[in-house]
């Protein structure tokens, strides 16, 4: 069986999730939905992939959050095989090329031959550390799926089965079937409303998770092809790396890659592409309505954190973080207390709070806010 090497990707601020996420501790390193944190969970949620395949992980992050990443890691028992500080973000396809150049890909000298697992080339599934998937069976019986598809050749992406017409994602297009993944026929941006309202009545598309899993040599094949000057300072700064306890600081010839999703990088160009639909209860929890949306609710539809009481309320998320918190006779609002910042907003307007957060930005109260 060939290896797989979970990629988690750890570099995100989580904006909208303001004022509990922040620059210093994003909502990656929180505990949002179980006692664990989202990095926690989905680090444990690759463990239950068949223990003869499953190889240790690879933890990409900023050097900020260094400690934390791996303080966490410990407390579940995992040891990465590298935690790679990023001296600056540069989007995902520069931060999974690393991955891919440590995983081994260009150790074996016969370039030609075509893009198989092996030992020495094995299957990356690349996943952004702060999504949730409520049924990691569906999730393995998935990635089991991809992983076929990856030895034939293909970079997968997982499309979520879209449950209502959503303008926030974009979607993929899936072509005829081949057994459980279909050949990827395009990539479309998020759609306006009528738009959505098509995607979800044909059947045909999937919203675009972010997720991936290809070979080591398949990406770094691709990505050779269609963005030679990334690859070139990725491997610049993997040879000029330093290496100190658990971590790896890249070098800083990083600094110099473009910034570029790994959509855009490859997967919008490459003739390999393939989709594996995902029905398992993903959210990438962008925004506090999609934090209240997966969690376990009351009798009223509210979801209720710390010392909160609330009277006649309904389809509410109010937590508080030190002092009581009272909400009386709303409906669909967000309430979150921290020690230095109340958020109170209608639910509709949860993507608004990036303009919040830009709104303190501007007004030089990063260091005391952010």
């Amino acid at each position: 069986m060939q290896g797989i090497v979970p990629v988690i990707l750890s570099g995100g601020s989580g904006t909208r999730l303001w004022p509990l996420s922040r620059e210093l501790e994003p909502k990656q390193l929180l505990p949002l939905v179980t006692d664990r944190t989202l990095l926690q969970d989905t680090l444990l949620r690759t463990q239950a992939l068949a223990a003869d395949r499953l190889l240790p992980p690879i933890v990409v992050c900023t050097e900020a959050h260094r400690f934390l990443v791996a303080g966490q890691c410990r407390e579940i028992g995992v040891q990465p095989r590298a935690i790679v500080l990023e001296p600056a973000g540069r989007n995902t396809a520069p931060a999974v090329a690393v991955a891919a150049l440590l995983a081994g890909a260009e150790g074996d000298s016969d370039r030609g031959r075509e893009a198989a697992p092996t030992e020495a080339n094995p299957i990356l599934l690349v996943l952004p550390a702060d999504h949730v998937i409520l049924d990691t069976g569906a999730f393995v019986a998935a990635v089991e799926v991809a992983a076929e598809a990856a030895t034939a050749g293909k970079l997968v992406t997982f499309g979520v089965v879209p449950d209502r017409h959503e303008t926030g994602y974009g979607y993929v297009l899936k072509g005829e079937a081949r057994g459980g993944w279909s050949p990827v026929e395009r990539f479309v941006e998020k759609p306006d409303l009528a738009t959505a309202q098509k995607y979800l009545a044909s059947g045909r598309y999937l919203w675009n998770s972010g997720m991936f899993l290809f070979t080591a040599r398949a990406y770094l094949e691709e990505l050779e092809r269609f963005a030679p000057e990334m690859l070139a300072k990725c491997r610049a700064a993997v040879l000029a790396a330093d290496h100190d306890a658990d971590f790896m600081r890249l070098g800083r010839d990083f600094l110099e890659c473009s910034g570029a999703s790994i959509d855009y990088a490859v997967m919008e160009k490459t003739r390999n592409a393939a989709v594996v639909p995902l029905d398992a209860g993903w959210s990438d929890v962008g925004s506090w309505s999609a934090l209240h949306a997966v969690l376990d609710k009351d009798g009223d539809g509210n979801v209720l954190r710390g010392d909160v009481i609330v009277e006649a309320c309904t389809n509410s998320y109010v937590a508080a973080s030190g002092r009581l918190v009272a909400v009386v006779g709303l409906d669909g609002v967000i309430v979150v207390e921290t020690p230095d910042a109340v958020l109170v907003m209608a639910g509709e307007e949860s993507q608004r709070v990036k303009q919040v957060v830009d709104a303190l930005k501007a007004a030089g109260r990063s260091d005391d806010l952010l």
